[in-house]
Protein backbone atom coordinates (compact mmCIF):
# COMPACT_ATOMS: atom_id res chain seq x y z
CA UNK A 1 0.00 0.00 0.00
CA UNK A 2 1.07 3.55 -0.81
CA UNK A 3 2.03 5.39 2.39
CA UNK A 4 0.60 8.71 2.19
CA UNK A 5 3.31 11.73 2.41
CA UNK A 6 3.23 13.90 5.23
CA UNK A 7 2.03 17.37 4.74
CA UNK A 8 4.64 20.34 4.82
CA UNK A 9 3.79 24.03 4.77
CA UNK A 10 6.71 26.05 4.64
CA UNK A 11 7.18 30.28 5.57
CA UNK A 12 10.24 31.54 4.06
CA UNK A 13 11.17 35.01 5.73
CA UNK A 14 11.67 35.25 9.93
CA UNK A 15 10.46 38.81 10.00
CA UNK A 16 7.05 39.41 12.85
CA UNK A 17 4.77 38.69 10.10
CA UNK A 18 6.71 35.39 9.19
CA UNK A 19 7.02 34.15 12.40
CA UNK A 20 3.16 34.64 13.00
CA UNK A 21 1.97 33.32 9.89
CA UNK A 22 4.05 30.16 10.77
CA UNK A 23 2.95 30.10 14.12
CA UNK A 24 -0.66 30.21 12.46
CA UNK A 25 -0.19 27.64 10.53
CA UNK A 26 0.96 25.33 12.89
CA UNK A 27 -2.80 26.26 14.70
CA UNK A 28 -4.72 25.33 11.95
CA UNK A 29 -3.36 21.94 12.33
CA UNK A 30 -4.12 21.01 8.46
CA UNK A 31 -0.46 20.15 7.98
CA UNK A 32 2.14 17.54 9.82
CA UNK A 33 4.67 20.14 9.37
CA UNK A 34 5.62 23.46 9.78
CA UNK A 35 8.91 24.91 8.25
CA UNK A 36 9.81 28.17 8.75
CA UNK A 37 13.08 29.67 7.03
CA UNK A 38 15.30 32.26 8.33
CA UNK A 39 19.02 33.71 7.64
CA UNK A 40 19.30 33.49 11.29
CA UNK A 41 17.73 30.12 12.68
CA UNK A 42 20.11 30.59 15.37
CA UNK A 43 17.58 33.25 16.67
CA UNK A 44 14.20 31.14 16.37
CA UNK A 45 13.58 28.50 18.62
CA UNK A 46 9.63 26.81 18.75
CA UNK A 47 8.06 23.89 19.05
CA UNK A 48 5.41 25.03 16.77
CA UNK A 49 7.42 24.46 13.75
CA UNK A 50 10.67 23.78 12.11
CA UNK A 51 13.27 26.20 12.02
CA UNK A 52 15.95 25.69 8.69
CA UNK A 53 18.52 28.44 7.12
CA UNK A 54 18.48 29.66 3.88
CA UNK A 55 18.99 32.91 1.93
CA UNK A 56 16.37 33.83 -0.24
CA UNK A 57 18.66 35.35 -3.32
CA UNK A 58 21.09 32.44 -3.13
CA UNK A 59 19.54 29.65 -5.32
CA UNK A 60 22.28 27.17 -4.17
CA UNK A 61 20.82 28.21 -0.43
CA UNK A 62 17.05 27.69 -1.77
CA UNK A 63 17.51 24.38 -3.17
CA UNK A 64 19.69 23.14 0.09
CA UNK A 65 16.14 24.18 2.29
CA UNK A 66 13.99 22.17 -0.04
CA UNK A 67 16.18 18.99 -0.39
CA UNK A 68 16.12 19.29 3.88
CA UNK A 69 12.08 20.12 3.38
CA UNK A 70 11.62 17.00 1.01
CA UNK A 71 12.78 14.53 3.60
CA UNK A 72 9.89 15.77 5.93
CA UNK A 73 7.23 15.20 3.60
CA UNK A 74 5.13 16.65 0.44
CA UNK A 75 5.49 20.47 0.55
CA UNK A 76 1.22 21.41 -0.30
CA UNK A 77 1.98 25.38 1.01
CA UNK A 78 4.41 28.13 0.33
CA UNK A 79 4.36 31.82 1.72
CA UNK A 80 7.30 34.21 0.85
CA UNK A 81 7.38 36.53 3.89
CA UNK A 82 9.99 38.87 2.51
CA UNK A 83 10.15 42.54 1.89
CA UNK A 84 12.08 45.41 2.48
CA UNK A 85 10.81 49.24 2.24
CA UNK A 86 13.63 50.80 4.10
CA UNK A 87 16.62 50.89 6.02
CA UNK A 88 19.88 52.21 7.24
CA UNK A 89 20.50 53.55 3.46
CA UNK A 90 16.79 53.13 2.00
CA UNK A 91 14.28 55.58 2.63
CA UNK A 92 10.98 55.05 0.25
CA UNK A 93 11.25 57.93 -2.50
CA UNK A 94 9.06 60.84 -2.23
CA UNK A 95 10.32 62.76 -5.71
CA UNK A 96 11.52 61.16 -8.57
CA UNK A 97 15.20 62.56 -7.73
CA UNK A 98 15.57 60.37 -4.89
CA UNK A 99 15.75 57.54 -7.25
CA UNK A 100 19.08 55.78 -7.23
CA UNK A 101 19.93 52.51 -8.88
CA UNK A 102 21.70 51.07 -5.53
CA UNK A 103 18.44 51.63 -3.80
CA UNK A 104 16.14 49.96 -7.21
CA UNK A 105 18.00 46.89 -7.44
CA UNK A 106 18.16 46.10 -3.79
CA UNK A 107 14.22 46.58 -3.46
CA UNK A 108 13.65 44.21 -6.52
CA UNK A 109 15.95 41.75 -5.45
CA UNK A 110 14.18 41.28 -2.15
CA UNK A 111 10.91 41.90 -3.16
CA UNK A 112 10.47 40.66 -6.41
CA UNK A 113 13.12 38.58 -7.98
CA UNK A 114 13.78 36.67 -4.00
CA UNK A 115 10.11 35.16 -4.48
CA UNK A 116 10.39 34.48 -8.17
CA UNK A 117 13.15 32.42 -7.24
CA UNK A 118 11.41 30.46 -4.59
CA UNK A 119 8.61 30.19 -6.98
CA UNK A 120 10.54 29.07 -9.62
CA UNK A 121 12.64 26.06 -7.38
CA UNK A 122 9.39 24.91 -5.15
CA UNK A 123 6.51 24.50 -7.63
CA UNK A 124 8.12 21.50 -9.61
CA UNK A 125 8.25 19.56 -5.87
CA UNK A 126 4.69 20.16 -5.30
CA UNK A 127 1.58 18.26 -5.63
CA UNK A 128 0.90 17.89 -9.74
CA UNK A 129 -2.54 16.37 -9.72
CA UNK A 130 -4.36 18.30 -6.41
CA UNK A 131 -4.23 21.55 -4.63
CA UNK A 132 -1.18 23.05 -3.74
CA UNK A 133 -0.70 26.95 -2.73
CA UNK A 134 2.03 29.11 -3.41
CA UNK A 135 1.65 32.72 -2.11
CA UNK A 136 3.50 35.87 -1.62
CA UNK A 137 3.57 38.90 0.63
CA UNK A 138 2.53 41.50 -1.89
CA UNK A 139 0.69 45.10 -0.53
CA UNK A 140 -1.63 47.58 -2.05
CA UNK A 141 0.49 50.13 -3.56
CA UNK A 142 1.60 47.28 -6.13
CA UNK A 143 -1.45 48.23 -7.66
CA UNK A 144 -1.19 50.48 -10.66
CA UNK A 145 -4.68 51.22 -10.95
CA UNK A 146 -5.13 52.25 -7.51
CA UNK A 147 -1.93 54.52 -7.42
CA UNK A 148 -3.34 58.21 -7.15
CA UNK A 149 -0.29 59.00 -4.58
CA UNK A 150 2.48 58.80 -6.14
CA UNK A 151 6.31 58.44 -4.69
CA UNK A 152 7.52 55.23 -2.89
CA UNK A 153 8.88 54.69 -6.61
CA UNK A 154 11.27 51.68 -6.10
CA UNK A 155 8.37 49.81 -3.48
CA UNK A 156 5.51 50.61 -5.40
CA UNK A 157 6.84 49.08 -8.42
CA UNK A 158 8.72 45.88 -7.09
CA UNK A 159 5.55 44.85 -5.59
CA UNK A 160 3.79 45.55 -9.01
CA UNK A 161 6.33 43.09 -10.75
CA UNK A 162 6.37 40.53 -7.96
CA UNK A 163 2.15 40.73 -8.85
CA UNK A 164 3.31 40.33 -12.45
CA UNK A 165 5.33 37.29 -11.98
CA UNK A 166 3.00 35.48 -9.89
CA UNK A 167 -0.11 36.29 -12.75
CA UNK A 168 2.53 34.56 -15.03
CA UNK A 169 3.69 31.90 -12.65
CA UNK A 170 -0.06 30.99 -11.97
CA UNK A 171 -0.81 30.85 -15.83
CA UNK A 172 2.50 27.91 -16.36
CA UNK A 173 1.19 26.33 -13.63
CA UNK A 174 -2.03 26.09 -14.03
CA UNK A 175 -0.98 23.68 -17.49
CA UNK A 176 0.53 21.05 -15.43
CA UNK A 177 -2.03 21.16 -12.44
CA UNK A 178 -4.91 22.78 -12.32
CA UNK A 179 -6.12 22.83 -9.20
CA UNK A 180 -3.15 25.07 -8.46
CA UNK A 181 -3.24 28.80 -6.60
CA UNK A 182 -0.56 31.36 -6.81
CA UNK A 183 -1.69 34.39 -5.57
CA UNK A 184 -0.01 37.78 -3.47
CA UNK A 185 -1.51 39.02 0.01
CA UNK A 186 -1.80 41.97 1.01
CA UNK A 187 -1.48 42.03 4.46
CA UNK A 188 -2.60 45.38 5.93
CA UNK A 189 -0.46 48.09 7.99
CA UNK A 190 1.03 45.44 10.25
CA UNK A 191 2.91 46.50 13.29
CA UNK A 192 6.03 45.43 13.00
CA UNK A 193 9.61 46.79 11.91
CA UNK A 194 8.53 47.73 8.10
CA UNK A 195 5.64 49.58 8.74
CA UNK A 196 6.98 51.88 11.84
CA UNK A 197 8.16 54.70 10.54
CA UNK A 198 5.76 55.03 8.69
CA UNK A 199 2.27 54.62 11.15
CA UNK A 200 1.27 57.97 12.20
CA UNK A 201 -2.03 58.66 10.93
CA UNK A 202 -3.26 54.87 10.81
CA UNK A 203 -6.08 54.74 12.42
CA UNK A 204 -5.81 52.06 15.62
CA UNK A 205 -8.56 49.47 13.79
CA UNK A 206 -6.03 49.68 11.09
CA UNK A 207 -2.88 48.75 12.33
CA UNK A 208 -2.39 45.03 12.85
CA UNK A 209 -0.95 42.61 15.13
CA UNK A 210 1.11 40.46 12.92
CA UNK A 211 -0.71 37.42 14.67
CA UNK A 212 -4.51 39.11 13.42
CA UNK A 213 -2.69 40.05 10.10
CA UNK A 214 -1.41 36.58 10.07
CA UNK A 215 -4.84 34.66 11.01
CA UNK A 216 -6.49 36.41 8.16
CA UNK A 217 -4.22 35.72 5.96
CA UNK A 218 -4.32 31.84 6.60
CA UNK A 219 -7.97 32.20 6.68
CA UNK A 220 -7.47 33.92 2.79
CA UNK A 221 -5.01 30.94 2.00
CA UNK A 222 -7.06 28.25 3.02
CA UNK A 223 -10.08 29.56 1.05
CA UNK A 224 -8.73 30.81 -2.06
CA UNK A 225 -9.76 28.49 -5.19
CA UNK A 226 -8.17 28.02 -8.15
CA UNK A 227 -10.15 30.35 -10.15
CA UNK A 228 -8.87 32.81 -7.91
CA UNK A 229 -5.16 32.17 -9.04
CA UNK A 230 -2.81 35.12 -10.26
CA UNK A 231 -4.77 37.58 -8.01
CA UNK A 232 -3.99 39.40 -5.36
CA UNK A 233 -6.51 39.42 -1.91
CA UNK A 234 -6.42 41.39 0.97
CA UNK A 235 -6.20 39.74 4.66
CA UNK A 236 -10.37 40.16 4.44
CA UNK A 237 -10.24 38.07 1.22
CA UNK A 238 -11.30 40.88 -0.96
CA UNK A 239 -9.45 41.64 -4.44
CA UNK A 240 -6.76 43.79 -5.22
CA UNK A 241 -7.33 46.18 -7.93
CA UNK A 242 -4.48 45.47 -10.77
Amino acid sequence: MHEEKARVAVVWGAGGLGIALAEALSRRGAYDQVVLVSRKPESHTSSAYTVMEGDLLDEASIERVISDVKALGQVVTVVSAVGVLHGDDLQPEKALRQVNSQNLHHVFSVNAIGPSLLAKHFVPIMPRKSRAVFAAISARVGSISDNRLGGWHAYRASKAALNMMLKTISIEWQRANPHSVCIGLHPGTVDTDLSKPFQRGVPPEKLFTPEHSATMLVGVLENATSEQTGGVFDYAGKKVPE
